[in-house]
């Protein structure tokens, strides 16, 4: 019997209670290439007692959700509902969920673990064995995010029903803006697991390459922990954001080589340390651009194989990362990739004693760090300077375009059903 919400209805829809049959709730959903809509589907509904049903109050638009809306089609199907960065309030609980109760105000981490198993008692929460997608090879079910991750319902929409919700749901006080708290689903675990898994030592310097979102958030996490910061990116929008929080950043359509550069700005060694926040999409890449467009072009059928196989990445950022790092330093690799045949400098890499670390965030395993981070009233880490453009619900379609396409000085797009 789960607990919450009593049964009613508004204009044909559950509002409170469990999902009448036929309610419908307003959700973004995929339809193709560069083709999200927002369309009315089945309000979400109770199905294991470890579930939870959550109304949105804002959800944020990812950088990987860029790679659906993209290369990742393949992978997709028609009306999949999408996000992964979701906050709101408890409608519901399960019979098992204890931590949180209706009325509760919750972020939900995007990957779904179930805190019990023998990978999350590593605190290795993205690889859960509960939840692992054993069919395609893949590590712990993702919110809103292809059949290769569970094709779960994912977080973009009016209400959301939450697996494994006896462990997942971070509870946050009420008060603070969504904005103090929502980028605990991802942004920012993903951004302090990029500078743990950097091993940057005490006074070290690190080079973030890519200040999309995530790379804003990195800089600024290393900052905050006493690091020398330079940032590569060439969106001029990307670097006023981080030297309004005081990273030193290269532009590397205005200097030779950014590599060359970090050298010179680190008496000839390259950086302590290297984050590529950057991922498969990379500028500078035409041959893995052509094959990506081409593959793009199959029927999903013949592509998700090929892909799956054979598929390459746009590598430029990891080839500058591999440059720019110093011998026996670190580079972390927390951009998104997903070839299966990318060529590395295996002789330089293994020349120069570089240690690389990747991988998708474990958020929980984070929580503890960053929440006095995000409750300070200080906001040290700029959490409400991070979205450019807050949306309703109703226009996520243009929310993709714009941050696809980095128009209209998009950095980070937040919706708000």
């Amino acid at each position: 019997m789960a607990e919450g919400r009593e049964r009613a209805t508004v204009a044909g829809r559950a509002v409170h209670g469990e999902a009448a049959e036929g309610a419908l709730m307003k959700a973004v959903t995929w339809h193709g290439k560069r083709d999200v809509r927002v369309e009315e589907v089945p309000d979400p509904s109770i199905k294991e007692p470890t579930d939870a049903i959550v109304r949105i109050t804002s959800t944020a638009i990812c950088g990987s959700d860029l790679h659906l809306y993209e290369v990742l089609g393949p992978f997709m199907g028609e009306g999949d509902v999408l996000g992964h960065e979701p906050m709101g309030i408890v409608e519901e609980v399960g019979a098992e969920v204890a931590h949180i109760k209706p009325g509760d105000r919750v972020v939900i981490p995007f990957n779904i673990a179930c805190g019990r198993c023998h990978m999350c008692d590593r605190e290795l929460y993205a690889q859960c064995e509960t939840t692992q997608v054993r069919d395609h090879g893949m590590g712990a079910a993702l919110f809103g995010y292809t059949k290769l991750y569970g094709e779960v319902p994912g977080g973009q929409a009016e209400y959301l029903r939450v697996p494994q919700a006896h462990f997942g749901p971070i509870k946050v006080p009420q008060g603070p803006p969504d904005e103090r708290f929502l980028y605990l689903s991802d942004v920012l675990p993903t951004a302090w697991q990029a500078v743990q898994w950097a091993d940057v030592p005490d006074g070290g310097t690190v080079a973030v390459f890519g200040l999309g979102p995530i790379g804003q958030m990195c800089a600024r996490i290393a900052r905050h922990l006493g690091y020398r910061v330079i940032g590569v990116e060439p969106v001029p929008e990307r670097i006023a954001m981080a030297e309004r929080h005081g990273v030193r950043v290269l532009d590397p359509g205005r200097v030779d080589a950014a590599a060359e550069t970090i050298r010179e700005m680190t008496g000839g060694r390259g950086a302590d340390s290297v984050i590529d926040a950057v991922g498969m999409e990379a500028h500078g890449s035409p041959g893995a651009k052509l094959a990506q467009t081409v593959t793009g072009l199959l029927p999903d059928r013949a592509a998700a194989p090929l892909m799956s196989r054979a598929g390459i990445d746009r590598l430029a950022a990891l080839h500058q990362a591999i440059e720019a790092v110093r011998r026996g330093g670190t580079i972390s690799v927390i951009g998104v990739y997903g070839g299966m045949a990318d060529p590395l400098p295996m002789l330089r890499m293994f020349d120069k004693g570089v240690t690389l670390r990747m991988g998708q965030a474990h958020v929980k395993r984070w929580v503890d760090d960053l929440m006095p981070l995000v409750t300070d009233e200080a906001d040290p880490l700029g959490t409400e300077d991070l979205a450019t453009h807050r949306l309703p619900l109703e226009q996520a379609p243009y929310g993709y375009e714009i941050f696809q396409k980095k128009q209209d000085g998009a950095v980070k797009v937040v919706l708000r059903p």
